[in-house]
């Protein structure tokens, strides 16, 4: 099976490529990642990337990889910021504060599909306005969910404590997604992937 990554993120792609999977990257723009309201904080991740997953055409030998996500605080999502003004607003909100980061994961092939989603708890201390404007100015938080990458200097000065999977805050479980992976492979009349190890 080839494995597709659906995903234009670095951060995806590096981790994938860690799994030392051999795959390609295809993306379509546009997708619609709207979402109905009334959904739980593991719905609105599991619900964009299936539909992700549902907007590509595959082959009889492909297998995709889609996958969202979102920063939870206190029953808010709090997406990728529109400009440095909300970059700003989006750290205050979570300054001294628990929040939840979750994605959703779906893998597809052309005769089914499987969605999952991974729960990481994550607490910042108390962010000074200084720390904020300089991580906003210095770095490029317009492209994360919740306006921060924990692998970047926010992570190293702010982050306090983690409960689950620190690659999950990255944008990709990727211990999960081996389970996974393997388990959907299994299931595919016993078809193992080429150089994946278990």
């Amino acid at each position: 099976m080839k494995i597709v990554l659906a995903s234009n993120s670095p951060r995806r792609k590096e981790l994938l490529g860690a799994l030392e999977v051999n795959f390609e990257v295809r993306t379509i723009d546009g997708i619609d990642e709207s979402y109905p309201q009334g959904l739980t904080m593991t719905g609105i991740p599991e619900h964009i990337s299936s539909k992700k997953a549902m907007a590509y055409a595959l082959a009889d030998d492909e297998l995709l990889i889609t996958a969202d996500t979102i920063v939870y605080l206190e029953g808010e999502v709090l997406g990728k910021p529109a400009n440095s003004k909300e970059a700003y607003s989006m750290l205050r909100k979570l300054s001294g504060k628990t929040h939840q980061v979750i994605t959703g994961v779906t893998l597809r092939n052309i005769d089914r599909s499987h969605t999952f989603s991974c729960v990481t708890e994550v607490t910042f201390a108390h962010l000074t306005d200084e720390q904020i404007k300089h991580y906003v100015d210095t770095y490029s938080p317009l492209d994360k969910a919740g306006a921060y990458g924990i692998q970047e200097w926010i992570g190293y000065v702010g982050v306090t404590r983690i409960e689950g999977s620190y690659y999950n805050v990255m944008g990709l479980p990727v211990q999960r997604l081996n389970q996974e992976l393997k388990t959907f492979m299994d299931n595919e009349n016993d078809i193992f992937l080429d150089n994946f190890i278990y």
